[in-house]
């Protein structure tokens, strides 16, 4: 595998370099002189010039290419502009303070995507609508389908998706061990924490005080997520935080669970108008009520996704610690199946699906 390129012959610049690229798990190769850097210019997925060597490197005339920065350890020198200009460069980064950056930077380049991750959120209009049990029969139906599946649970209030699961006791990382982190978390290191079932990975709360999550953390999942997943399923609160405007914001489709009744189309409206202010593409899910479902979808104005029915001895199995009823002649079974097979090719917005 192609290495990030490095390009200085500063000592004391190089040293820091060194130390970032090692906090990445990543191996550089350095070019101590522009020359040096001519073979692997084009093949590094990401090159980094020190400000000592951008004159010599612009003098070459290197091809134009994407991913290259220039470092300084001095800062605001006007200089640095100039000759981030020359090599070619999309940007500057001042260390230290850039040193998160780089540290990214270097990560992404040894770990290269191995999914496109679809993000779908799903939410409640109003409390107790399954929205829950919903966002966990996608995430085990897509799992079944042997697609390598996300499943996070973003309501710290919510009760647990992973005690939804009968999963409680699973050994594995949840939110309080991961929002200690800064910056990147890799798919490899998140995936090898979390409780795993088969293709199914599943990041829940501790039990007891369960605080809420902050953007930054979950941002750093939902880039991991969708990095190395085929799948993320996002359950969110009804009353939407930074965390979960984070995800909402990254979501391909969000998937907005109305009960079919008077109070549920008014409260699913209040939740809905949130919703628009962080994504585009909201879709309702229609639990089965006493309005027709065409009747819910042009009240509120979106597409319609799917009919979440009553299904018997649903709660009886979930209270006893089994996950959802999932076979293709359960009801619930046969909705996930169906919009999982469209997820790929979404509805254009305003079309509604009887």
């Amino acid at each position: 595998m192609n290495r990030p390129l490095i390009v200085t012959d500063h000592p004391e610049l190089l040293d820091d370099l060194l130390r970032i690229a090692a906090a990445a798990g990543a191996e550089l190769t350095v070019a101590h002189a522009a020359v040096h850097a001519k073979p692997f210019w084009s093949r590094a997925p990401v090159v980094v010039v020190g400000d000592d060597m951008a004159d010599a490197v612009a003098a070459m005339a290197p091809p134009a290419r994407d991913r290259v920065l220039l470092v300084t350890r001095e800062h605001d020198d006007p200089a640095s502009w100039r000759r981030c200009v020359a090599v070619g460069a999309q940007g500057v980064l001042e260390l230290p303070d850039a040193e998160r950056r780089l540290v990214d930077e270097f990560a992404d380049a040894v770990e290269p995507v191995t999914r496109a991750g679809v993000t779908v959120c799903v939410i409640g209009g109003r409390g107790g609508a399954g929205a829950s049990v919903l966002a966990a029969s996608l995430a085990v139906s897509a799992s079944r389908k042997r697609l390598r599946t996300l499943l996070v649970d973003a309501d710290p209030l919510g009760g647990g998706i992973d005690a939804l699961m009968g999963q409680e006791s699973a050994e594995g990382a949840r939110w309080s061990d991961l929002v200690a982190r800064e910056g990147r978390i890799s798919f490899t290191a998140l995936h090898a924490a979390l409780p795993s079932f088969g293709e199914l990975a599943v990041l829940a709360f501790h039990r007891g005080h369960a605080a809420q999550i902050p953007a930054e953390a979950m941002r750093s999942v939902l880039h991991a997520g969708q990095r190395g997943f085929d799948l993320v399923v996002i359950d969110l609160p009804r009353h939407l935080d930074l965390a979960a405007a984070e995800a909402l914001a990254r979501a391909g489709t969000t998937l907005l669970v109305v009960t079919a009744d008077v109070r549920g189309v008014l409260a699913g409206a209040q939740v809905l108008a949130c919703l628009q202010q962080h994504t585009r593409d909201v879709r309702a899910v229609v639990r089965e009520g006493v309005l027709d479902k065409t009747v819910v979808c042009d009240s509120l104005g979106i597409p319609h996704a799917g009919v979440l029915p009553d299904q018997p001895r649903l709660a009886m199995a979930l209270n006893r610690g089994s996950p959802p009823p999932l076979g293709t002649r359960t009801p619930l079974g046969r909705l996930c199946v169906s919009f999982l097979g469209t997820l790929l090719t979404p509805e254009p917005t305003g079309s509604h699906r009887g």
